[in-house]
């Protein structure tokens, strides 16, 4: 009996090696140490050995494979962008194409994979040696073990929450866990005794227009131009007196040049970013309001359906008061809807990777390299110079977006490259406000530097909120070099239009940084799975994604520390949220995406095979939302514009990445005699989110795509869908 028990045993020996040791082994090499962490991957590692110890093969090593691309998953997010992925990332595992764009083809920590490889050949070896044997199951009383664990886990976090990020507490099989644990309680509670009544906090504070602070400058600002520089993911600990002025403890000087540049001009340290995704940070930056405070539509697709707020934008503020208004990034325009958004509010000349004609420095999966995108926007800005009228022109980098290339040099002096690409972008960026400088830019300019989003900071606390706006001005001498008061991407609208003395729109909300003011002021900020929410009396509120919330003596938004006042009430959570979901809604009062048109007159090239379903996209309709028994109707028009050329046409329908069943046709031809035009209908019997179209084509020549309607109606509002046929897209209310 020993020796026929002998083999089987070394088979549970090499399980717990592998799911309770390996994720041990790698979090302590991550540098993640936090004891909740390693009370999480116990819990987990002894859940998997007490259900896989006795399950053939075939069942346990498909989840054994799953818990491994979770770890690697987990540990490649954090390293990228300073968070844990949530449920719509992990869809991207299965997205090879996105995979190769966002790595470049190499991992953060290549360790790892070999890490846990290694260990799971040793737990198959022993399993194959063992085949036919009989395996003793462990006692029933062994099931404490990892419930005790989670037990623990919870009550560590239910009474005495820490305050280290996410993934220092939580593996992420057991935060998922938690989180559907807590969404199921939830729903038994309010089908069991029903919704509990919520006291909506006041809104007032977060979406109105304060321009009662005491004005910086005499007068009108004295710049006739506007700059804005978006740099990809750069958080404001990166610049020297920001980190200087909130006392952080982060002294990596990655940023020299622009921390320079910093001492020239206005700095804002408590700076919030109130969300992730490029998209959505630049419509708070330039439309004055909150993008949404979860994961839902970008409220910037959700403009296209509307007529009115869009004129309230920044671009289109300053086109009406004279400006021509001008957009530049380094990526392709078409995701996310940006070729249509961009002029929608305001711009009148909109350029992406097409405009550029010099080719980069280093190979780059998502466009330009930092170096030649911001040696093109000087020949940019040196053309505006030439006009005769006032322009505002909007930069957007890319460089610093994973996979973080850089070139050979820099990643030889930087033991990351991320910390490469940061630095490469510094060296940039530097030259670039060297050029303004030499060409006379700054004497009738007003340059505003700032990022879209934060990707974070291992260990810096609110790293992946805390943004950083550098204004340079023509008047400096009147504005102080740190600016003292909690602001954010909402307040920059409102406040470039105070400074040029323009009215401000009443869908406008924010203060302007370009005043004083003698009370603090409430701000919301959905980052890393963290809704924060400050009163502007002195106390953040930080609620997870269980709705528990940490209640924090604060004066601003951003600090290096904050004490920690104890657990909110049952109702903080509810009416944090409930405030969030409020403030999701300006734009549509209504979940219901109703009527969208992704399609325009503009001629688009094809490329000659169809590369990935990302860069080759030839829509924006991405991340929609579409309620549970609704149904949504699709007209789509294409033609080709060269008689000589036929273009194959692909249509796919993706759910949080994963491929959608609609029936479509897998491939049609398209000629300028033969046009495409293709209506089709299908329901929705439950909710659906981050659903996207990829529209991909490949070929010779241009093709147009004068329509591709989404319209989404509940039973009842058929006339809505009616307006497809008869090529009318009416607005949304």
């Amino acid at each position: 009996m020993r020796n026929m028990l002998g083999q089987p045993r070394a088979g549970l020996t090499a399980l717990v090696a592998l799911v309770l040791v390996t994720p041990l082994l790698a979090r302590a090499l991550l540098g993640w140490s936090a004891p909740l962490g390693y009370l999480s991957d116990l819990a987990i590692g002894g859940l998997l050995v007490m259900l896989l110890q006795r399950a053939p093969v075939w069942l346990a090593l498909p989840v054994v494979l799953v818990w491994a691309g979770l770890l690697v998953a987990s540990a490649e997010l954090v390293s990228a962008v300073g968070r844990l992925p949530n449920q719509a990332d992990l869809t991207y595992l299965f997205d090879p194409q996105f995979m190769e764009n966002s790595t470049g083809g190499a991992l953060a920590h290549p360790w790892l994979p070999w890490l846990l490889a290694g260990a799971l050949l040793a737990w198959l070896a022993t399993r194959w040696c063992s085949r036919g044997q009989r395996t003793a199951p462990l006692p029933r009383k062994a099931w404490v073990f990892p419930a005790v664990l989670l037990a623990g886990h919870w009550g560590c976090q239910h009474w005495a929450p820490s305050e280290a990020d996410q993934w220092r507490q939580y593996n992420l099989p057991h935060q998922l866990l938690s989180a559907a644990a807590g969404d199921l309680q939830h729903r038994a509670h309010a089908m069991l005794v029903g919704e509990t009544p919520v006291t909506p906090l006041p809104i007032a504070g977060l979406t109105q227009a304060d321009l009662h602070g005491q004005r910086l400058l005499d007068g009108p600002g004295t710049a006739r131009n506007l700059l804005i520089i978006t740099v990809e993911g750069i958080p404001g600990a990166y610049i020297r007196a920001n980190r200087q002025a909130l006392g952080s403890r982060f002294d990596e000087d990655l940023m020299p040049r622009l921390s320079r540049w910093a001492e020239r001009g206005m700095n804002t340290p408590d700076y919030v970013l109130h969300t992730h995704q490029t998209i959505r940070g630049l419509y708070a930056m330039l439309c004055g309001d909150y993008d949404k405070l979860a994961n839902g539509t970008p409220k910037g697709v959700e403009l296209l359906t509307q007529e009115v707020r869009n004129q309230s934008c920044l671009p289109a503020q300053l086109r009406q008061a004279g400006f021509s208004t001008h957009y530049l990034q380094g990526a392709g325009l078409r995701f996310m809807a940006k070729d249509r958004i961009m002029p929608h509010i305001g711009f009148d000349a909109v350029h992406g990777l097409e405009w550029f004609s010099k080719p980069n420095y280093l190979e780059f999966p998502w466009g330009k390299d930092d170096r030649a995108f911001f040696e093109g926007a000087l020949d940019y800005v040196g053309e505006l110079r030439k006009q005769p009228q006032p322009w505002m022109l909007t930069l957007l980098t890319v460089g610093t977006h994973q996979p973080y290339s850089a070139p050979a040099d820099y990643l030889q002096r930087y033991p990351s490259a991320k910390q490469a690409a940061v630095a490469y972008l510094d060296d940039a960026l530097g030259s670039f406000l060297d050029g303004l400088e030499r060409q006379g830019v700054l004497k009738d300019t007003l340059v505003v530097v700032t990022s879209d989003e934060s990707h974070g900071i291992d260990g810096v606390r609110l790293a992946s909120a805390w943004g950083f706006n550098l204004t340079l001005a023509p008047e400096q001498a009147q504005l102080p070099r740190l600016k003292q008061g909690t602001y954010g991407h909402v307040d920059l609208t409102t406040s470039l239009l105070d400074y040029f003395a323009l009215p401000i729109p009443a869908a406008l909300g924010g203060r302007s940084l370009y005043r004083d003011y003698d009370s603090g002021r409430e701000m919301i900020s959905f980052t890393n799975g963290m809704l924060r929410y400050h009163d502007g009396q002195g106390t953040l509120n930080e609620c997870d994604f269980q709705q528990r919330c940490r209640r924090y003596a604060s004066q601003g938004f951003i600090a290096d520390h904050a004490q920690y006042l104890g657990r909110g009430d049952d109702n903080l959570g509810p009416q944090v949220n409930l405030l969030a979901a409020t403030l999701d809604q300006s734009l549509l009062q209504t979940p219901l995406n109703l009527r969208y048109q992704f399609g325009g007159p503009s001629p688009i090239a094809l490329q000659a095979r169809i590369r990935d379903d990302w860069a080759d996209n030839l829509i924006g309709a991405q991340y929609l939302e579409m309620p549970e028994g609704s149904r949504t109707r699709v007209r789509i028009k294409i033609r080709a514009l060269d008689p000589r050329h036929a273009a194959h046409i692909q249509l796919k329908a993706k759910e949080f990445e994963q491929d959608v069943a609609l029936g479509l046709p897998e491939e049609v031809r398209v000629t300028a005699e033969q046009p495409l035009d293709m209506q089709f209908d299908f329901d929705n019997p439950s909710e659906r989110k981050a659903f996207s179209f990829h529209l991909l084509g490949y070929g010779a020549g241009e093709v147009e795509v004068s329509d591709f309607s989404v319209i989404t109606a509940l039973p009842g509002e058929e006339d809505a869908l009616d307006a497809v046929e008869d090529g009318h897209i009416a607005q949304s209310s």
